[in-house]
């Protein structure tokens, strides 16, 4: 675990590990990822030239299930963040009880430069060179950072041409015309929308009395954001990747999404606008904004985005990640300290792949459920299992975020030890 981001998010596992009685096999084998591959990707540009892209795409643990991650679109994409995220997810899956292992994925571009056809020639040329490293029993793709149920769709068309068969449950997050299921869009908000309206009743806090921060606007934060307001709640400030927008009596949200939004088109896939474009509110940088002195902080941006040079400037009384990892080992210490509550990614971000998890589940049965259906059943268990969190938490007097992955690791090391030993086979043959 030499890399940087994964050594700072395998730092949680140790913290949790002092808290648990599993196996040593068990933790060992939770300190490795898998299966990592590497891949290059030829692309013919709509200009004729040729450019090769990296991809990436790693199996972190497959002992209570198959792979499951999404798939990112990101300049900053390397083989360290994608192990990092496919660490997050195994405990993800396993905090929320879902029969997955983690995974995740990704390409080193910037997707906005690319035009349709090029995004699209880019998504399936990743499926030909993962193929046989992905499937619907083996390790099951979803969206992530700059991707969406377009290109989940094209990957899953791609996958079943090079299957010659229909294989809708080797991709989630598609198209609802594909075999995508009601309610996937906005899952990962409505999730952390069920974990702040379940816990924000322990600390005796109104959601007309409380003030929202939020850093990224994109699919999740921006749905956040309006879950929030509707509900309620004081939203005074949200960012995206070129800034911040500040309203101390709160910001008319669904206004600031429709103007961020009124850039799309068929032929520019991903929003070209920022919220800093509306007009008569306060411009702040996002790194003003993660300081700001409100009730809840929201990071639902990109990972690393509170460190130990800026926590001791977080005011905020409780923070909630929608973004995976956006706090550091060293700068969880020093929130605990400052005596802030952080509700960990784990938990606050499992929207998404729980109803994820719902549509693997509608492709392989071919019952289809509402969208009140699915919507009831995500609350249900996520709110369920920020109970247990929250009581894990209080029971052993820990934080949240090693309370999270105790209680993953619980389940973790029941798994393993339901396996047994594997070390009766050598290259496939028994010793004797």
């Amino acid at each position: 675990m030499a890399n940087s981001l994964l050594s700072d998010a395998s730092q949680r596992l140790e913290q949790a590990l002092k808290h648990t009685s599993i196996s040593e096999d068990a933790i060992e084998s939770l300190k490795f990822p898998k299966a990592s591959l590497s891949v290059s990707i030829p692309v013919r540009m709509d200009d004729g030239s040729l450019q090769v892209f990296q991809g990436y795409r790693v199996r972190y643990d497959d002992t209570r299930g198959p792979g499951k991650g999404g798939v990112r679109y990101h300049p900053n994409v390397s083989m360290d963040e994608v192990q990092s995220l496919a660490f997050w997810m195994t405990f993800k899956c396993a905090a929320l009880g879902l029969p997955f292992g983690g995974a995740k994925g990704g390409i080193t571009v910037n997707p906005k430069l690319l035009s349709r056809l090029e995004l699209e020639r880019l998504s399936r040329g990743y499926i030909d060179a993962i193929a046989d490293f992905i499937g619907p029993d083996v390790d099951i793709l979803a969206p992530d950072v700059y991707t969406n149920s377009m290109i989940m769709g094209w990957m899953m068309d791609q996958y079943s041409i090079i299957r010659r068969c229909i294989c809708p449950a080797v991709v989630t997050g598609k198209p609802v015309t594909m075999g995508g299921s009601v309610g996937r869009e906005a899952a990962t908000a409505l999730g952390a929308f069920f974990v702040i309206q379940s816990m924000l009743p322990k600390f005796d806090q109104a959601p007309q009395e409380t003030t929202v921060a939020i850093q990224g606007f994109g699919n999740a934060g921006g749905t956040l954001a309006e879950l929030l307001f509707q509900a309620g709640y004081r939203v005074v400030a949200v960012s995206d990747s070129q800034g911040a927008i500040y309203a101390k009596n709160g910001l008319d949200i669904p206004a600031i999404r429709n103007n961020k939004e009124s850039t799309r088109g068929l032929r520019a896939p991903y929003c070209n606008g920022s919220v800093c474009t509306t007009p008569e509110h306060e411009v702040l940088t996002n790194e003003e904004l993660l300081a700001l002195d409100v009730d809840l902080l929201v990071p639902a941006a990109l990972e690393n985005q509170i460190t130990e040079a800026n926590a001791h400037l977080i005011k905020a009384k409780l923070v909630f990640e929608v973004a995976n990892g956006p706090i550091t080992s060293a700068a969880d210490k020093i929130l605990e300290e400052k005596g802030i509550y952080v509700f960990p990614d784990i938990l606050v971000n499992a929207g998404g792949v729980t109803v994820s998890y719902f549509e693997w589940v509608q492709n392989r049965s071919g019952l289809y459920w509402t969208l009140d259906e699915v919507n009831q059943k995500l609350k249900t268990r996520i709110v369920e299992e920020a109970d247990r969190i929250w009581s894990v938490s209080h029971q052993l007097g820990i934080p949240l975020r090693t309370a999270a992955y105790v209680h993953a690791i619980s389940r973790l090391g029941e798994a393993i030890s339901a396996k047994g030993t594997r070390d009766y086979y050598v290259n496939g043959h028994g010793k004797h």
